[in-house]
């Protein structure tokens, strides 16, 4: 329990450093972009990538970040291109999945094995079950209805995004661009 305090407190104090902000920004414009991309595939079942870039904020500023990250990118995403009504519900899953992914990925190394398991996770809790649900609310449609084509999409989406971000994360880690990133940490620190 001690870890898992220490693990918010730490995600909480990156907050204090102006790298935390700056690379959040350009994850997030980057994220923005991908946002473009997505593949609507009915009403109720879309297909994107732009979690792959929201992904390198959970990992490198955890939880605490990564759930306002969230949260204000599904607000930007939807000032940029609305679709509907803002629902705030969608907002929470967000910041939900923000979270964690942070708890899986902050100051832990790259593994498939965990990269597979937090993409499980969120897929279940937030993609599957807290998203139908507010899908269910929004469109007026049952929720066992709705719960079918959501469960398929995201046994498809689980591997496929579980594998970019492993094969991005590595790439990224390998030409040290995140070490580059922790020694400014070290060094603000003094």
């Amino acid at each position: 329990m001690k870890k898992l305090a220490t693990l918010f407190t730490d995600s909480y104090n990156e907050f204090r450093h102006v790298r935390t902000l700056t690379a959040t920004g350009m994850f997030g414009a980057v994220s923005l972009v991908l946002g473009y991309f997505t593949l609507a595939v009915g009403d109720y079942v879309k297909i994107g990538f732009s979690t792959i870039a929201n992904q390198f904020v959970y990992y490198l500023f955890g939880p605490v970040v990564g759930g306002v990250f969230g949260g204000v990118m599904d607000i930007l995403k939807y000032l940029m291109k609305p679709v509907g009504g803002y629902f705030p519900g969608l907002t929470l899953v967000c910041v939900t999945a923000g979270v964690i992914y942070g708890l899986f990925y902050y100051k832990k190394p790259i593994s498939l094995w965990r990269i597979l398991a937090a993409e499980l996770v969120v897929a279940v809790v937030c993609n599957i079950g807290m998203n139908t649900f507010c899908l269910s609310i929004i469109l007026g449609k049952g929720f066992f209805a709705l719960l079918p084509a959501r469960i398929l999409k995201n046994l498809i989406m689980w591997p496929i995004h579980s594998l970019l971000f492993y094969t991005i994360g590595k790439t990224v880690e390998a030409s040290g661009v995140f070490h580059l990133l922790k020694r400014q940490e070290d060094q603000s620190m003094r």
